[in-house]
């Protein structure tokens, strides 16, 4: 596998930001999944930014539809690869996929 996930966190206007980077699967979901139940127990608003997401398996995928449960989530900018496996799983029907960060927080 390639690089492992590294994560960054923000608020913007009451609203968690979560931005992730690399590689997401079982082994590296550790950081990511503390910082969205996190931002999840303190906002009612969580936002994903996986504009920098390489790589995210059925572990991953898992994580956001969990998110999904515990606050109003918004997935941002799901590059090509992971916005396939979203199509594929039908997951991109459920989720609040947005393009910007600015989007997902201005409402």
């Amino acid at each position: 596998m390639g690089q492992p996930g590294a994560v960054m966190q923000y608020d913007v206007n009451g609203i968690g930001v979560v931005v992730a980077y690399g590689e997401y699967d079982a082994h590296t979901l550790g950081q990511l999944s503390e910082a969205l139940h996190n931002a999840a127990a303190k906002q009612p608003c969580v936002v994903l930014d996986v504009s920098a997401v390489t790589f995210g398996d059925s572990s991953f995928l898992n994580l956001l539809l969990t998110i999904r449960q515990q606050a109003s989530f918004r997935l941002v900018s799901p590059p090509p690869q992971l916005r396939r496996v979203l199509e594929i799983t039908g997951a991109d029907t459920v989720l609040d996929i947005r393009a910007s960060v600015e989007d997902a927080t201005s409402d």
